[in-house]
């Protein structure tokens, strides 16, 4: 992973999720599910979030994968210690699912890194009663 020379560069990311019953048709599905993602600035360099890369898997294991500029229209310049915090949504067509993503980043002297969002469950509350 590139960075600056004697600086480093780091996001860290963080996830909350919420099941959305507006927007979804149980029990047969879709199921939607908003996220709120706080991305902080952990490394030293002044850095931007640029692109999104996301993997969307179901219960039987199919995966949908989003890609694009921005989050949320938006791409975030973080001075070290600073944080961004967005809310997204999504929908699957199973109970239960899962999110893992990749933002694509750079420094600002054009260093490029990427910042990992672990994966996060998506769960119909209605499975755990």
């Amino acid at each position: 992973m590139p960075s600056t020379p004697g600086k480093a560069a780091h996001f860290t990311c963080e996830v909350k999720v919420q099941f959305l019953p507006e927007q979804s048709e149980p029990p047969e599905g879709p199921f939607a599910f908003a996220y709120t993602v706080t991305v902080r600035n952990t490394g030293e360099v002044t850095a931007q979030l640029v692109a999104r890369h996301w993997v969307i898997t179901n219960a039987q294991g199919r995966e949908e994968e989003v890609r694009g500029l921005a989050v949320v229209g938006r791409q975030p310049l973080l001075q070290p210690g600073e944080q961004f915090e967005y809310t997204s949504w999504t929908r699957i067509d199973t109970p239960h699912g899962q999110m893992r993503g990749t933002y694509f980043c750079m420094t600002e002297d054009a260093h490029p890194f990427e910042a990992e969002v672990p994966e996060f469950q998506l769960v119909y509350p209605g499975l755990l009663q």
